[in-house]
């Protein structure tokens, strides 16, 4: 379960920017290529934040869809399996990640 170690990196990443403010959400982007497992991020978090002294901080996830351009056709499109990243017009592997890679802390509210 990959997803304990991924809110590890989030908490790391709110306690260095956060200070001894009480955080009350945290925003992170996910790209579909990430294979995270939205529930279980979820249930980690509550796992972590305890341990991490934020107790009432709440997990706040947007999901990106992966989106590829393809260098046989030209063509730009979103993939809809997270197995295959290949061009949804030609079904050609030869394509370059556009979107849907990412992990990011975008945002938290702090007070």
């Amino acid at each position: 379960m990959h997803e304990l170690s991924l809110c590890h990196a989030i908490a790391g990443v709110v306690r260095s920017n956060a200070g001894d403010r009480r955080v009350d959400t945290v925003r992170v982007r996910v790209g579909a290529l990430r294979q995270v497992v939205p529930e279980s991020l979820e249930f980690c978090w509550t796992l972590v934040r305890e341990h991490e002294d934020m107790a009432g901080a709440e997990l706040e996830l947007e999901f990106v869809p992966a989106e590829v351009v393809c260098r046989t056709c030209g063509e730009h499109g979103e993939i809809e399996s997270r197995w295959s990243v290949c061009c949804p017009h030609c079904t050609s592997a030869d394509v370059t990640v556009v979107r849907g890679d990412e992990f990011l802390v975008t945002s938290m509210d702090v007070t």
